[in-house]
């Protein structure tokens, strides 16, 4: 099984790629989703960032508005002047890479074989990248971010710009991702092209992902025979 980390900036197209690996028969999960349930009233994650942020981030059924909590950290500081998104992290980035963990063990499991990717924003942010074994980053002209987004959310281009500013303040630029990752998906151009870069990329992972299943059947063979003797 092969643990691969796929990330991006903002509206640059990773859920997109994401889908396309899916497509071809990898595993997927992504950190927003994990996120998202590990804020459900009853969790422990939940209720941290309940007292953290304070209850005007809470819907009347006591369940967290994702808008109002990205307004109350995205771009603001505490009274010590530390960001605020950082202390969000710190809450819930630990037990969102427990389960990210949990998962794709759990897909290793069931297909040795497998391809077992977790899509998310933040992963080298995180301090995550040491948890799989090849990250994939996505990328796109800087210019597409705004023009993607405002189609998505439905927004006008103004306030697309900031709202990509506010959240790329959190996030490493391009080429720094691009640096540290094993490999890239340049989603600027057609999704035609796309698609063929993830059809050439899942190839190797999935070859990748066969010879260590092989080398780790391997490995405990040996050490079985060793035992006997």
């Amino acid at each position: 099984m092969l643990k691969v980390g796929l990330t991006g900036g903002i509206a640059s197209g990773k859920s997109v790629v994401g889908e396309m690996f899916v497509a071809l028969g990898a595993h997927l999960i992504q950190a927003d989703q994990i996120a998202h349930e590990l804020m459900q009233p009853g969790h422990d994650v939940y209720k941290a960032v309940a007292e953290q942020f304070g209850l005007e981030i809470l819907n009347p059924d006591g369940t967290v508005n994702r808008p109002k909590l990205a307004e109350a950290v995205f771009g603001k500081k505490n009274s010590k002047g530390e960001s605020r998104i950082a202390e969000l992290n710190r809450i819930v980035h630990p037990a969102l890479i427990r389960r990210q963990e949990e998962w794709m063990n759990d897909i290793g499991k069931q297909d040795p074989h497998a391809v077992a990717i977790v899509e998310a924003a933040l992963i080298f942010e995180a301090g995550a990248d040491k948890g799989f074994d090849r990250i994939t980053v996505v990328t796109c002209r800087e210019e597409q971010r705004a023009e993607r987004l405002a189609a998505r959310l439905k927004i006008d281009a103004a306030s697309a710009q900031r709202e990509v500013e506010r959240r790329m303040a959190a996030q490493w630029r391009d080429a720094r991702k691009v640096k540290a990752a094993d490999f890239v998906i340049d989603n600027s151009g057609s999704l035609d092209n796309t698609e063929q870069q993830v059809r050439e990329l899942y190839r190797k992972l999935k070859d990748e992902a066969s010879t260590r299943s092989t080398r780790t059947r391997t490995m405990r063979s040996r050490k079985g025979v060793r035992s006997e003797v």
